[in-house]
């Protein structure tokens, strides 16, 4: 009520069968009115009318999904924006739990903010843990951290943890942690001379956890990388079905993390 201009949403505007007929009005659109076609989960036709149209006299926006790797800094944004921060293994932490669903991720952020108290603005792990409920001590990056020191005992008391707990640590979830991990690591290799900032910036990962890798490269020799990264594929196509049918999960975690170690 007395803006100076009119705001319409068009949801869900995939499912318009003849989207097209709205290229007539996108060809003279009203200067009091602000149209938005909220277009998911596909794009417009770029060979058709519209899309060269709205092109032309409008605003295109595509929004793609992004990559896990991504989410720790979108997440950053996301709380700078409301004068928060959150530490670097907290915000891993919820990415492994959430994955790139940014709904859902900001979401529990939003939830975890009402959460803090008065005039704490910095969100821990701790603060993650209570609140939306994920172990910071038995998780994957904790995983990653025990597999990188070869800490045996720590490794396996978080696989007996993820068995204790299968429907909140999939098997699956925890192989693409590894696999990501593992494949930055080999990468490591090929970067000896670099600084770690360079090193960070060419794996596109966080300068915070660049020791990890460090830690890892001079644990495990690179042959002994590649044949991790081939157990792994193993281990993904087990616990798909393939070439397993009766071993259970943990089973396969056990075997996985001992064939990782030794």
């Amino acid at each position: 009520m007395g803006a100076d201009f009119n705001l319409v949403i068009v949801k869900e505007a995939q499912n318009i069968v003849d989207i097209e007929k709205l290229n007539f009005y996108a060809q003279n659109p009203l200067h009091s009115t602000l149209l938005v076609i909220a277009y998911k989960y596909k794009t417009l036709d770029k060979r058709k009318k519209l899309y060269k149209t709205i092109q032309k006299n409008g605003v295109l926006f595509e929004a793609k999904k992004i990559y896990d790797n991504q989410v720790p800094k979108w997440i950053q944004n996301y709380l700078n924006g409301r004068n928060c921060s959150m530490e670097p293994a907290a915000g891993v932490m919820l990415t492994e739990y959430l994955g790139s669903d940014l709904a859902k991720i900001s979401h529990e952020l939003d939830k975890l903010l009402l959460t803090l108290p008065e005039g704490v603005s910095h969100i821990t792990s701790e603060h993650v843990e209570i609140n939306i409920g994920i172990s910071k001590e038995f998780n994957n990056f904790e995983l990653m951290k025990s597999l990188a020191k070869k800490n045996v005992l720590k490794a396996n008391r978080i696989i007996q943890h993820f068995g204790q707990n299968q429907k909140v640590n999939n098997i699956n979830m925890t192989i693409s942690s590894l696999f990501y991990f593992f494949s930055k690591v080999l990468a490591i290799y090929f970067l000896r001379n670099e600084t770690n900032a360079s090193i960070a910036k060419t794996l596109q990962i966080n300068p915070f956890f660049i020791v990890d890798y460090q830690v890892a490269s001079k644990n495990y020799s690179r042959a002994k990388v590649v044949e991790i990264i081939s157990i792994l594929r193993e281990y993904d196509l087990k616990s798909k079905g393939y070439y397993n049918t009766s071993v259970p999960e943990y089973e396969l975690l056990q075997e996985m993390i001992f064939k990782i170690l030794h």
